[in-house]
């Protein structure tokens, strides 16, 4: 089984995303087929802006550690928009990365480009890393839009561009998460969402369900919480031990991907 055998519409798989080695080595001791990594844990850990383009060394960096951490799981980089309008250095990023698959969004510190602009990205990386899943994405929705033709119309020259699967975060509607499983012919991923779980995004043809950045938030929730509950003489809520996190330091043997043999 490869990466791109995990994505079957009907049959969504759950990608967590992580932002460092050790949270990344801690979600694959889980059943997890595949590790993400979300670009405003990244950014944000490293003091910096996400979407900024301000993020691509410390991206790169963390897709070289997971690369060589040893997971034993596929893994995917959030790569923003490339932080490049170049096609070519967009390309030489992807295919310098040594990871199974990215995501590339259409938008550029907060505002939409132009659709032909991504999809020549979309097809540079296409030609220079051709194995590299390419999850193209549409902002349209996650940046205040409602227009579920723009979406599709970018969606669709994505697909035309060579992209592998697209990804609309953003789009809550479960009528227009639908038609977009419809129309576009590629698997789709969406962000997870409280107001639907997975049986009901399996309904609607998902094929992938990410966790974007939501576990970076609950992490520093969860801190700031128990900081606060120490401040204010309440009892701190039950976390991780010492010794399981010193355990996520140490590589273990290098173990075969889902589906492939050992």
């Amino acid at each position: 089984m490869s990466f791109a055998d995990l994505h079957r519409p009907g049959r969504p798989f759950v990608l967590p995303n992580a932002w460092d080695v050790a949270s990344a080595r801690l979600l694959a001791r889980q059943d997890f087929p595949a590790i993400g990594t979300t670009s405003l844990g990244v950014a944000a850990a490293h003091g910096l802006a996400d979407a900024s383009r301000s993020a691509g060394e410390a991206t790169a960096r963390l897709a070289r550690d997971l690369a060589g951490a040893h997971l034993g799981r596929y893994v995917t980089v959030d790569i923003e928009d490339g932080f490049s309008d170049d096609p070519a250095a967009v390309a030489e990023f992807v295919a310098g990365l040594g990871v199974d698959g990215v995501n590339i969004e259409d938008s550029t510190r907060g505002e939409l480009i132009d659709p032909e602009a991504a999809a020549r990205k979309i097809t540079a990386i296409k030609e220079a890393a051709p194995a590299v899943f390419v999850n193209a994405r549409t902002d349209v929705h996650w940046l205040g839009g409602t227009d579920l033709g723009d979406s599709l119309a970018r969606l669709a020259a994505y697909a035309e561009a060579g992209a592998d699967g697209v990804f609309a975060p953003g789009v809550a509607d479960p009528g227009d998460i639908e038609a977009i499983a419809v129309e576009i012919a590629l698997p789709l991923n969406v962000l997870a969402s409280p107001a639907l779980d997975r049986h009901r995004l399996a309904e609607l043809g998902v094929a992938r369900i990410s966790t974007g950045s939501l576990l970076y938030r609950a992490a520093l929730d969860r801190a700031l919480d128990t900081a606060l509950a120490v401040h204010e003489g309440r009892r701190p809520p039950e976390v991780i031990s010492y010794g399981d996190v010193q355990s996520l330091a140490d590589a273990p043997p290098e173990q075969p991907r889902p589906g492939e043999a050992r």
